[in-house]
């Protein structure tokens, strides 16, 4: 009788097991692949002298650069009369440890800007098309020595970044929001 009682303890177990494997968790890397595509929306960006909003429509485009770690983005907004088109185009690359992207951003007129970021992606991310996923570096901002912090949220075919800025040339740790895009997939 004691050996029926463990025998239907092992057959109750191996049929309430789950069939199916936990999914893993989205990487990184993933996440980045999957904003390879066309984007359009609109750029915001904050006035700090007249503290406040301006925006612009802004179209974006994603390639992957053949290589599963390397993206190539170009932004193209028009910014007025004065100044014109503007193209900024960013290559990046992903790094061996997946948890940093380098980056040299190229626009007409400035030169050329070089950062690692460090990234993590909100462990609550659950697809290709859905996760947040924040970028941290050192920079610059209105010409003043910064950390930047971009935060992206995809849902679906929408995508949101926020950057925010805190100026390193003072003694208080403050984060300012500095611009957001929001764009919808094309």
């Amino acid at each position: 009788m004691l050996a029926l009682h463990g025998t239907a303890i092992l057959v109750s177990a191996a049929i309430l097991a789950p069939t199916a494997q936990a999914a893993t968790p989205l990487t990184p890397a993933e996440a980045r692949q999957s904003l390879v595509g066309r984007w359009e929306g609109k750029l915001e960006y904050r006035d700090y002298k007249a503290n406040r909003w301006f925006g612009l429509p802004v179209k974006v485009e994603v390639r992957d650069g053949g290589d599963g770690v390397t993206l190539i983005r170009t932004a193209d907004y028009d910014d007025g009369p004065k100044t014109g088109n503007v193209r900024i185009t960013t290559v990046s690359l992903l790094t061996d440890n997946g948890t940093e992207e380098t980056g040299a951003t190229f626009r007409r007129g400035r030169a050329v800007e070089l950062e690692t970021a460090k990234l993590s992606l909100d462990p609550a991310s659950a697809s290709s098309n859905s996760w947040t996923m924040i970028e941290t570096s050192s920079g610059s901002d209105d010409d003043r020595p910064a950390t930047l912090r971009l935060t992206t949220t995809r849902t679906g075919n929408k995508l949101v970044t926020l950057k925010e800025v805190d100026f390193s040339d003072d003694q208080k740790t403050e984060w300012l929001v500095r611009n957001r895009t929001t764009l919808e997939r094309r």
